[in-house]
């Protein structure tokens, strides 16, 4: 599947149009430690000399550093050439548990000093409504982003807002920054937590309640002939937990004696799990039943008068008795839904294929499964443990069938990568963002998904080699000739110009990547390939690549612009648009 990604890519490129500042690559393309000791004082005994430090570690080999880049190519926003080094030291386990263990860097605290400058007067010239607002909540998504420390736990939660989505293209939920701002945290909250912690939080958070429509959503009224809103019902089911299908815990689809799927719910249990969801409306100070104003910095409330009384008939069999409050039947319904046998595949898979590949062995997503259903641990849906097994399972870094191995970089992973390989710096120290010229031209941003369903859905299949073979690559859904285009403008920028700051003039800061590791390299072309083949390619760059880059950058005397080429045409190569 690598090399079928790759020839998908090549055919869409063939229609780009290049911009001038990187015509001419393209064209070109067709330490010694000192230790001193000191003598004693007078008198005729002398103190032992002071043992000599310890050695320091050894370098770590090339396998070891292009294994873990892999490593961070999988399970973060991508890695410097120092940070990699320090996944090689101290090894990818080590590495893991210190990553499981760092403070969650939440996104609120970014926010609410942005509104507190704001209300300071520090945006007034920038300021013609309210809706200046809306670019603090991509403000911090950026800037922690990029600069935060858990760097596992960012990118998972990314991977979980894939899944588990909200979006913008709701008006309540882009006016006010801590809508989404709020529930990304909890993603995070929750990213090494229990998946039926997450599930419940999701179920309950004002922004999921506002974009699926079950916040104050009222019971049965026989006199005016309503009904409980279905929408969160149905996609708590399809999207969030068990599919549409029964699975198999290696992920394969169960059928029938015909030979047809077997739906995992229907209209039935759709319109049961609605009613377990009535009643809810925002939190906070003096909460009530209906009230339209919005509070995101708290889970929405039951209120049982407005909650759907009687039995209710859930999945599997099981029956939630008459008679509980509406909070018990919450947890009834997420009880029901957390413990279906098809969690584990049906979530590992998706998580497998946002962090390594697009197309897991019916293997790999079964030991996720197992890991998931608490088989060795005993305790069901450690999401730790199946972070852990994802990254760390020998497919992941050794797949058993290349040719199915490796998964397109999404647009928005691949500017932030760039942003954190070559140590990106902010005049001001601070990322500022909106993100909105990057989502026109690349189809993407965080919590800006056009549904539900996300940018791109795990089935989907591009028309020619991929579907022929019955592979699925995710992202070429958003992937067009002028989003490959439209990337390779962003690179340009980003390495030959100005980066890309879609944000309003001064006062704020500036971004620019910083390649002077690059450009003291760029004397000795062969190290300066070897060092961007670690850091870029986790050592996967074909000789082809090699011999044609490197015939562009022995003929380019000036050593910041080769090592600005070097970069360039290393981030636009197809052998780094697909994750190997």
């Amino acid at each position: 599947m690598y090399q079928n990604m790759k020839n998908r890519w090549l055919g869409l490129t063939e229609k780009v149009t290049y911009p001038r500042s990187a015509l001419r690559p393209l064209v070109l393309l067709a330490s010694l430690i000192v230790i001193s000791a000191c003598g004693g004082g007078g008198g005729s005994s002398r103190a032992a000399p002071a043992p000599p430090p310890p050695a320091p570690p050894p370098a770590p080999t090339t396998a070891q550093m292009n294994a873990g880049s892999l490593l961070a190519s999988q399970a973060t926003f991508g890695m410097s050439f120092q940070g990699i080094e320090t996944i090689a030291q101290t090894g990818h386990q080590a590495w893991l548990d210190s990553q499981f263990a760092s403070p969650v860097t939440r996104h609120t605290p970014v926010v609410d000093t942005l509104v507190a400058r704001r209300n300071a007067g520090e945006f007034a010239s920038f300021e013609q409504n309210v809706e200046f607002l809306i670019y603090f909540r991509r403000f911090g998504w950026w800037h922690n982003t990029v600069t935060a420390a858990d760097v596992v736990r960012q990118r998972v939660a990314f991977a979980l807002s894939e899944i588990f989505v909200v979006s913008d293209n709701v008006d309540a939920l882009i006016i006010n920054p801590y809508a989404l701002t709020n529930y990304y945290d909890m993603l995070l909250a929750n990213s090494f937590g229990n998946y039926r912690d997450l599930l419940k939080d999701v179920a309950l958070h004002p922004a999921m309640g506002i974009y699926l429509s079950h916040v104050n959503n009222r019971k049965t009224d026989p006199a005016n002939n309503t009904f409980p809103d279905e929408n969160f019902a149905r996609e708590v089911m399809q999207l969030f937990s068990i599919g549409l299908f029964e699975l198999n815990i290696n992920g394969s689809v169960q059928t029938d004696n015909t030979g047809r799927p077997i739906a995992t719910y229907g209209n039935d249990e759709i319109r049961e799990f609605a009613k377990m969801f009535t009643g809810l409306s925002y939190g906070g100070f003096g909460a009530s039943f209906g009230n339209p104003n919005p509070v995101f910095q708290a889970p929405m409330t039951m209120f049982d008068a407005f909650h759907e009384p009687g039995e209710k008939r859930l999945l599997n069999g099981v029956v939630v008795p008459t008679g509980q409050t509406g909070d018990q039947d919450i947890d009834a319904a997420i009880d029901n839904l957390f413990n279906h046998p098809n969690v584990g595949p049906f979530i590992g898979k998706q998580l497998i294929q946002r962090l390594v590949t697009s197309n897991p062995s019916s293997a790999y997503v079964e030991r996720v499964a197992r890991v998931f259903n608490g088989d060795v641990s005993g305790v069901r849906g450690d999401m730790q443990a199946v972070v852990r097994a994802i990254l760390l399972d020998p497919e992941a870094s050794n797949p058993s069938t290349p040719a199915r191995a490796g998964k397109l970089r999404e647009p928005i992973v691949r500017v932030v990568s760039m942003m954190r390989q070559f140590n990106a710096t902010s005049t001001d120290g601070f990322y500022f963002n909106t993100g909105f010229y990057l989502q026109q031209v690349l189809r993407q941003h965080p919590g800006s998904s056009p549904s539900v369903f996300n940018f791109f859905q795990p089935v989907h299949s591009p028309a020619g080699e991929l579907a022929d073979t019955g592979l699925v690559a995710p992202e070429f859904q958003i992937t067009t000739s002028t989003t490959i285009a439209n990337m390779t403008n962003v690179v340009d920028f980003a390495v030959n110009a100005d980066f890309v700051v879609d944000a309003p003039e001064p006062p704020f800061g500036k971004v620019t990547l910083d390649m002077s590791d690059y450009v003291a390299l760029a004397g000795d072309v062969d190290a300066l390939l070897d060092r961007l083949n670690v850091v870029v390619l986790s050592g996967t760059l074909r000789d082809p690549t090699r011999q044609a880059i490197r015939g562009v950058l022995v003929d380019i005397g000036d050593l910041s612009f080769r090592a600005q080429t070097a970069i360039y045409l290393f981030l636009v190569s197809p052998d780094y648009a697909v994750q190997g």
